[in-house]
């Protein structure tokens, strides 16, 4: 309940001018999970872009009469940000935009490159200047700087990825074509549709794609380029099975929404099939079992199926406010939590409670919802994690950057059990991920401290925007 969010990118491509800027805000809607400090559309009108970005949630930033201001058009980009590198400030909202002499560009981005550091530096010291600290802006230098000799948008982008080290699901648009990446190791999803009247739509999930009224063709490949063009869709393979598959596990576990398919695998049935693990390796003796609302109910489902103990609703989320980890500072995050969650005291009062949630990060969230369900009654709470322990920072876009906050890294599970106020707490076994999704084709470095990539000299999310005085030292 604590762990950092993703991005969500989303891109349209209509045969005719209509309302991309539409299409696009209901699809930034169903990834809102996936981003919650901005979000932007960008709308190309006939090679002209108009675009609107700003700090916020979709509702906020996008009001009936902006959304009207934006004019109807073939082809459209758009985002959710919850930045892994970069403040919370405008300059960093996406789509970024590019003015170059081959053409207008926008590039919307999900993921964390680990040799982001280096190649800004490479670039700063041949001439390029820096608008923002985020590295969606070293991505879209290499493209433009290779769109100098390439025959095509495609052909940069091919040409980028042989330098790009890391994770990175791309949706970029040029003013005649749309074309998505997705890195060769997989570390994060990207699909795309195709509506009834023949519109076509890429996101980071398929529940986007639904939003919107299309239907899922299929997953991007990892290290598939897509272009969409007048002409059709043309798949380019090049950098295909140049890395062993490594997709983010936690998106089945967290990060995605539990109606989403992620490379052929259902969210909600993995998160299942986990709490059914949890039962398996971790039993216990209780009277219901309730889940951690949004990411910790299907797994409690799975653990109520599989152990027989009757599934109840014990917490109740608050769905109008954000997610407490977009609270700044440790104080305001404790406040958030007593605001966002309550406890159903006819479902907890006197009963010996399981509690399922997918993760404990610093321990303070968890230890907070504890108390909240002896406060209501709770004569035990038994608390299983749908996750392994985090013991390992993560460079490929969660916001990790270091083992100092991890209370895994501290600590035994029986004192986690004490500190957060448990009576018992068992974890999914690492082994166990694999089941999860059927294959082993994914990246669990946050657990086990195997990276796929070079580990980044700099992990910090701020590394770009450094005081003088940090500088100095």
């Amino acid at each position: 309940m604590s762990i950092h969010e993703e991005c969500g990118v989303f891109g349209v491509m209509a045969a005719e001018p209509c309302d991309v800027a539409g299409i696009s805000y209901y699809g930034l809607y169903a990834l809102q999970h996936r981003g919650q400090e901005s979000c932007g559309i960008v709308v190309n009108d006939d090679g002209v872009f108009a675009s609107h970005k700003d700090l916020g949630l979709v509702g906020e930033v996008f009001s009936a009469e902006i959304l009207s201001s934006l004019p109807k058009g073939t082809m459209a980009v758009a985002h959710a940000r919850y930045g892994t590198t970069g403040g919370t400030n405008r300059n960093n909202c996406q789509p970024l935009e590019v003015n170059h002499q081959k053409g207008r560009m926008a590039l919307a981005h999900n993921g964390n490159l680990s040799n982001a550091a280096e190649l800004r530096n490479e670039l700063e010291l041949s001439g390029a200047i820096f608008h923002t600290t985020s590295d969606t802006e070293t991505i879209a230098y290499i493209i433009t700087k290779e769109r100098l000799t390439a025959p095509s948008i495609e052909e940069a982008v091919s040409r980028a990825m042989n330098v790009l080290d890391g994770a990175y699901s791309l949706v970029l648009m040029s003013p005649q074509k749309l074309v998505c990446a997705r890195d060769p190791y997989g570390f994060r999803p990207l699909c795309y549709g195709k509506t009834a009247n023949g519109i076509y739509v890429v996101a980071s999930e398929s529940c986007a794609l639904k939003a919107v009224g299309a239907e899922v063709v299929r997953d991007v490949e990892p290290g598939e380029i897509l272009v969409f063009s007048k002409e059709g869709v043309v798949s380019r393979k090049e950098h295909c099975g140049r890395r062993e598959k490594r997709l983010c596990i936690f998106e089945y576990i967290y990060f995605a929404r539990p109606d989403s398919v992620i490379d052929g695998v259902s969210v909600h049935a993995s998160r299942v099939k986990a709490g059914e693990i949890l039962f398996k390796t971790h039993p216990v003796r209780a009277d219901v079992v309730i889940g951690a609302p949004d990411s910790g109910l299907d797994a409690a489902l799975g653990f109520s199926q599989e152990s027989g103990i009757p599934y109840g609703i014990g917490l109740i989320k608050n769905k109008y406010i954000g997610r407490t980890f977009i609270a700044p500072g440790q104080g305001a995050r404790l406040d958030g939590v007593k605001i966002k969650l309550a406890a159903v005291e006819e479902s907890v009062r006197g009963k010996r409670v399981v509690l399922v949630d997918d993760s404990i990060v610093r321990g303070n969230t968890m230890g907070r919802v504890v108390k909240l369900l002896r406060d209501a009654g709770a004569k035990e709470v038994h608390v299983r994690i749908s996750s392994p322990p985090f013991l390992y920072p993560c460079y490929y876009g969660t916001d990790i950057d270091s083992q100092e906050h991890l209370i895994a890294c501290k600590h035994s599970i029986p004192e986690i059990a004490r500190i957060i106020g448990a009576d018992s707490l068992g974890y999914l076994p690492v082994e166990s991920l694999s089941a999860l999704i059927g294959n082993r084709g994914f990246c669990r470095a946050c657990f086990s401290g195997d990276y796929p990539t070079k580990i980044p000299s700099d992990t910090r999310k701020d590394r770009f925007e450094q005081r003088l005085s940090e500088k100095e030292k």
